[in-house]
């Protein structure tokens, strides 16, 4: 096992804190760690890729289970599969593509942890059907405080505050998950722009969930009378009959099948680094929105590049300056669509400079203590953390929020305030009993639980 002493961040480069960080080889090195663990406990870590705070842990140890990736078998009578918690879902869909099987739900990256994805209860485009990422884990190995690995169950009381509970019950070793068949490699896609917020909402409904795969970027530069304007994007799993007559024989491959002449999908003009301002955010989402076609159905384009197209980007980060960025992402129910107006208006009307912004749909809650997901709708959102008056408007985005029995996102949070957790969050005291008596001692740690007093 290695060792050393390390300052991390999350991806969005914001407030890097020092720790020891450990990389074991396997569970016993893992236990061992949890056991000599010091006075400020330990936390989880995989590939960083939390945009917050969840994954450091000032002046204390973090645990980073990278290195643990083994995938097991599929059970092609169960449609299952076992494999560890550092195992990336980039590289999960790649070995299980091209046998028939796709991993039970996929966020818009696939480089994070099975672990992560877990510790996250992570959502995917089709949550109206699947629910998040925990939702489809049959079984789970949870390293506890005592240094003990044990199995845990859906439907019991430790699972329900793991999953979602930002590795602050234990550390997640391994887990089994659910698999979808499908019969080829290739996504069928529709594409549609829509002229404001009003109308992208219009139709995201209007389709119903034909199309089980939705998200929208919405343009939070346009004003006026395109306020809110965006692009819609639906999918399903193309059947072998969708594919060209040239194409030939299916092939179950996240490169097979890409339909000729495939646009790229619009990106990022170059800038840059750190010249990413209001002006220069501007222009990227009106080259972004021009770009895209006024309706299209039927597109082909692989797995992979339908759900994790921004992996195939160049990093964009630097564009954010050397303070990083902010990922904000909340949550208001159906009927509250007035509040994602005025948070959407205020935006625009404040020229802050965002280019990415995703728009989504929920279906029925996840269980878990701490999960994000709830019906309604789902705004992310990225800016530049250096912004000035970023600090008071987020505050005044989340009054709003919880106002409307809304809530944000604390696996990509970085700087919320405890009291405003409480207020979103209703078993926010369930979830702190329960560990209170799993971990009477906090052994698990992270600068997000001591800074929301989780």
């Amino acid at each position: 096992m290695s060792v050393d002493t390390v300052s991390l961040t999350g991806w969005g480069r914001t407030a890097p804190t020092t720790a020891v960080r450990f990389r074991p080889r396997g569970h016993e090195e893992a236990a061992a760690v949890v056991r000599g663990r010091g006075p400020r406990g330990v936390i989880a870590r995989g590939l960083g890729r939390s945009p917050g705070d969840a994954a450091q842990n000032a002046g204390g140890s973090v645990l980073d289970l990278s290195g643990l990736a083994r995938i097991g078998g599929v059970d092609a009578a169960a449609g299952v599969v076992r494999c560890d918690a550092g195992v990336s879902l980039e590289r999960l869909l790649g070995v299980l593509l091209p046998l028939g099987w796709l991993p039970p739900v996929l966020p818009g990256t696939g480089r994070v942890t099975v672990g992560g994805a877990i510790a996250s209860d992570l959502p995917g485009p089709d949550h109206r059907r699947a629910g998040s990422f925990a939702r489809q884990v049959s079984a789970l190995e949870l390293l506890t405080a005592d240094g003990e690995v044990r199995t845990v169950l859906p439907g019991t009381a430790l699972f329900d505050a793991t999953t979602g509970g930002l590795g602050l019950t234990g550390v997640v070793l391994g887990a089994t998950l659910r698999l979808r068949r499908v019969g080829t490699g290739l996504m069928s896609v529709s594409t549609e722009r829509a002229a404001d917020l009003d109308d992208l909402l219009a139709r995201f409904t209007a389709g119903g969930d034909r199309l089980p795969y939705a998200s929208a970027w919405v343009d939070l530069t346009a004003r006026g009378r395109a306020t809110g304007r965006g692009i819609l994007t639906r999918g399903e799993h193309a059947t072998p009959d969708m594919r060209p007559a040239h194409a030939g024989r299916t092939r179950l491959s996240q490169r097979s099948g890409a339909a000729p002449g495939r646009s790229r999908l619009p990106g990022l003009p170059p800038l840059p680094g750190g010249l990413l301002g209001p002006a220069a955010a501007a222009l990227c989402n009106e080259v972004r929105y021009r770009g895209s076609p006024r309706a299209r159905t039927g597109e082909l384009r692989p797995v992979s590049a339908f759900f994790h197209s921004s992996d195939a980007l160049p990093d964009v980060r630097p564009l954010y300056g050397r303070g990083g960025l902010v990922r904000y992402r909340f949550t208001v129910g159906y009927g509250q669509e007035e509040t994602l107006h005025r948070v959407v208006r205020r935006i625009a009307a404040g020229r802050s400079p965002a280019v990415r912004a995703v728009l989504q749909r929920f279906g029925a809650a996840d269980p878990g203590l701490l999960s994000f997901a709830a019906p309604g709708w789902s705004l992310e959102l990225d800016l530049p953390a250096a912004l000035p008056g970023l600090g008071r408007f987020l505050d005044g985005v989340d009054e709003e929020v919880a106002a409307a029995g809304g809530r944000v996102c604390l696996a990509q949070d970085s700087r919320m305030r405890p009291e405003t957790v409480a207020a979103m969050y209703p078993r926010l005291a369930e979830f702190r009993e329960l560990r209170a008596c799993l971990d009477p001692a906090g052994a698990f740690r992270s600068d997000l639980s001591r800074r929301l007093g989780l």
